[in-house]
């Protein structure tokens, strides 16, 4: 659901309708509401509440509604043309609880310092570099809440993101950015994290491990594992963590990143540990991945 959508269920709540609209119409959301529920009327020029709708909208939409509202309004991110998606609150929301405890400010420092571009944030954020292109509201919240004045608008990433330590023993080259969001237990262990930008890692040419040994983190989905087989072109040296989290249905979380359909879907089973093969196999039979920040990573390095 977008901003629109649920700004007019609460108008239905408030005062018992809301004029038609396009992005009403067209939410699966309230098209299934429309077509197995009793709680909204027939579409004329407004949409009515029936009776049972209260009841509904104070189940599963208030507490969301109350809650997004009282953050765009204290960010001043709420105006008339407010159209962010539900899940793209959510992320804004998460950031500005990151920057008010002080979780994001290396990480800002570093965006500001390399001139990161449009891409770069939104493959940090999104997990598609594409995701925020033309969306201007959406990286001007961004920019309002992580306080930077601008982004660059070419794609080439050209610098690494580090979470430094200061006796580091080991590397942790990461596909996504969450581990590098939760500084206390790497630096408490002593790992550093390196964060490339996805599949951008042609920087990699450039980089000095300091002969300290090197792990690879990812997404273990195809897109994951095609990177990491690029990485371990550039870093022969680098072992593939093996992820502790509960794989996930790939059709079930609406996930785009989809096996191949032929022999260990394509990958270089070569590049895989017999554990990592066995696992991998099962992944591509029962058609699921493993999210990376569903894993302990101290547990992955057998710190724990």
């Amino acid at each position: 659901m977008n901003w629109t959508v649920l700004k007019s269920l609460n108008e239905i709540y408030q005062i018992g309708m809301t004029k038609k609209k396009t992005s009403l119409l067209e939410d699966p959301e309230i098209r299934h509401l429309l077509k197995n529920t009793k709680e909204l009327g027939e579409y004329r020029n407004d949409l009515v509440k029936m009776d049972g709708f209260d009841v509904l909208y104070e189940n599963k939409f208030l507490a969301d509604y109350k809650k997004y509202l009282d953050f765009l309004e204290s960010t001043q991110l709420l105006k008339p043309q407010t159209r962010f998606h539900e899940n793209d609150i959510k992320i804004l929301m998460d950031l500005n609880e990151r920057m008010e405890n002080g979780e994001l400010e290396a990480i800002r420092d570093q965006i500001i310092t390399n001139e990161e571009t449009v891409r770069g944030v939104s493959q940090m954020f999104f997990r598609d570099e594409k995701y925020m292109e033309g969306k201007s509201s959406l990286i001007d919240a961004f920019k309002k809440i992580l306080q930077i004045e601008s982004l660059a608008n070419d794609k080439d990433q050209q610098y690494l993101y580090v979470l430094r330590c200061k006796t580091p023993e080991r590397i942790v080259l990461c596909e996504n950015l969450d581990f590098l969001k939760r500084p206390t237990a790497p630096r408490a262990n002593n790992i550093e994290l390196w964060y490339a930008g996805g599949k951008n890692i042609a920087k990699l040419d450039f980089i000095n491990t300091h002969e300290l040994p090197i792990y690879y983190s990812a997404d273990w989905d195809y897109d994951g594992l095609k990177i990491y087989e690029a990485v371990r072109n550039k870093i022969p040296e680098i072992t593939l963590l093996i992820p502790n989290g509960s794989p996930r249905g790939i059709a079930l979380t609406n996930h785009r990143s989809l096996w191949q359909d032929i022999p260990f879907s394509g990958l270089d089973r070569n590049l895989f540990v017999s554990k990592a093969q066995d696992l991998l196999s099962s992944l591509i039979t029962y058609d699921q991945w493993i999210i990376e920040e569903s894993n302990d990573l101290l547990g992955m390095l057998g710190l724990k």
